[in-house]
């Protein structure tokens, strides 16, 4: 590697493939910039050399086709000829630009780079990249798709791509690197609960899991490691607990043996129902025990279901429940507030499309989801009652769940004033995933915590997260009759008909800001099972997230 860019001096510099048009590097810098500066007469007697003058020079105005394509074919015919400074100088980070660069070869290996680029649309041009990672003496082809945009450089106008490492490679971000060697943990065969190899391949939902899986069973399960090209993230990507990730693999390592809690033909169900819908999300439980049966996103880059952070909308509704309840603040078959508004904290809440129920019980307002009968008991509680509610009896909001791979625990901060009465219906600073909720109904189904789980303890001797108390039998007995009630008759009917046996169930729209539809949430159980949903930007919950929980739980039988 060391000498190669010493024969790339002494060769014709190939030029990167462009719209299907070689083009060459563009030239004469030196002559664009002194007509830019304003070369003359005028500039020679120092008359157009001051602020407004360089004020004038200054480029502005949308960048035009030609701005661009010569902006995109500097930067790409200089990084194929493997001119680092060069293909750097073009970007508006020119250090962190060879820096990573510089890695692309040295450390990732890749050599013998092609890169074609294709139609420009505004600033935006995507390429195509083509070359061979080498490794000691394995090497493999590399093919993969990016794109870059061309901007205005402030300060003097001067096109320029914006630099960000999902250019190099789009599974790039901020401090993460391209790494090819020996890989830090074996490969991993991860089985499901009858024995069967889980793959994308037949699980397209299961990337993220599988990676995660690898990372902290690979040096546990008994593998070797192979040779691959990965992304090795950095302290950001880590804080968002996304896993190294496995581009290409160059030599096979030997696998060791995961077996988890899915059922494969739960998991087939629930990777066809959200590839129904956009950005829904989904996860299956077993109530008695924590074992988790399905996860599943439309999305396969990040797993919303065991690490998204929305707000949940009303489902939120089950534990603030708990907690009236338990406070002697509501009770099913008593009459509860419910007007068509409430204000707290400054801030004025209402129902959808401002119903009210006149002389209704607290069962009632469950089931149709009214807002106000639960803002409306902000000024009896605590800040921290409802953050307590969650941690003491739900087991969330402590970070402190072990599933096997990254997840997300709930969020339910410490609030006041209008904030905290928003989060007794799921808005305000609550934060929660379908995993979150699918344990919610399942704590409800089992009357007690079990830390969902994907991986058994008993395979790393894992201590799973519990619950400091449950609640009372009285308590417990209300909640199953309101989720009960509510999948009969009230906002979860329509979704839950035909679901038999013991269920329960509950709706959640939760506002977004900048968002025209609501994320639409469900909750629910039936039997052995508890599961959760959420699609986003579809609508309310009933209707978009129900159809998809109920389904599953038919299929669970």
């Amino acid at each position: 590697m060391g000498n190669r860019g010493h024969a790339g001096e002494r060769r014709k510099t190939k030029p990167a493939v462009l719209g299907g048009v070689i083009a060459a590097v563009v030239a004469g810098a030196g002559v664009g910039a002194y007509a830019l500066l304003g070369g003359g007469a005028a500039a020679e007697d120092g008359t157009r050399t001051s602020s407004a003058q360089q004020a004038e020079d200054v480029k502005s105005g949308p960048l035009s086709a030609a701005e661009v394509t010569a902006t995109a074919e500097r930067f790409l015919t200089a990084w194929q000829a493997g001119k680092v400074s060069e293909a750097a100088a073009v970007t508006d980070d020119p250090k962190a630009a060879a820096a990573l660069l510089t890695a692309y070869a040295k450390d990732a290996g890749v050599k013998d780079v092609t890169l074609t680029a294709g139609t420009r649309t505004g600033g935006e041009v995507p390429f195509s990249v083509k070359g061979t990672v080498a490794h000691k003496d394995v090497s493999k082809p590399l093919a993969y798709d990016s794109a870059l945009t061309v901007v205005r450089r402030a300060g003097d106008g001067e096109p320029r791509v914006t630099w960000r490492p999902a250019v190099v490679h789009p599974d790039l971000k901020d401090g993460d690197k391209l790494v090819t060697g020996e890989s830090g943990t074996p490969p991993v065969k991860a089985l499901d609960r009858d024995g069967g190899e889980l793959t994308t391949e037949k699980y397209p939902s299961l990337g993220s899991v599988l990676d995660g899986l690898r990372e902290k069973y690979g040096e546990k399960a008994g593998g070797e490691a192979g040779v691959e090209l990965r992304v090795v993230r950095g302290k950001e990507s880590k804080k968002a607990e996304l896993s190294d990730k496995t581009l290409l693999e160059l030599s096979e390592g030997t696998p060791g043996t995961v077996k988890t809690t899915l059922n494969p033909s739960l998991q087939a169900a629930a990777e066809a129902q959200v590839a129904k819908k956009a950005k829904a999300s989904v996860v299956v439980l077993r109530p008695s025990t924590g074992e988790i049966l399905a996860v599943a996103n439309s999305s396969h880059g990040f797993n919303t279901a065991f690490q998204g952070s929305l707000a949940p909308g009303s489902t939120m509704k089950v534990i603030t429940s708990s907690l009236l309840i338990e406070k002697g603040l509501a009770s099913m078959d008593e009459k509860h507030p419910c007007p068509k508004y409430f204000s707290y904290g400054g801030w004025k809440f209402q129902n959808d499309d401002k119903f009210e129920i006149k002389d209704g019980t607290f069962k009632a307002s469950f089931a149709r989801s009214c807002n106000t009968a639960f803002i409306s008991q902000a000024p009896e509680l605590e800040n921290d009652d409802l953050t307590k509610q969650a941690q003491q009896v739900f087991g969330l909001s402590r970070n402190d769940w072990q599933i096997g791979v990254p997840t997300f625990d709930g969020s339910v901060p410490v609030q006041s004033a209008a904030p905290m009465a928003a989060s007794l219906i799921g808005q305000g600073g609550v934060r929660m995933n379908p995993l979150n909720m699918a344990s919610v109904s399942a704590t409800v189904k089992a009357g007690v915590f079990h830390q969902p789980y994907l991986v058994p303890p008993e395979v790393d001797g894992r201590k799973l997260a519990t619950a400091s108390r449950t609640l009372s039998a009285g308590t417990l007995a209300q909640l199953r009759e309101l989720m009960s009630y509510t999948a009969a008759y009230g906002t979860a009917a329509e979704a839950m008909a035909g679901v038999s046996g013991e269920t329960g169930a509950k709706t959640g729209s939760a506002e977004v800001d900048g968002q025209k539809k609501p994320n639409g949430w469900f909750t629910a159980y039936r039997g052995d099972l508890a599961a959760a949903g959420v699609v986003q930007a579809a609508g309310h919950g009933g209707s978009t997230a129900g159809p998809l929980v109920a389904s599953l739980l038919k299929s669970g039988g």
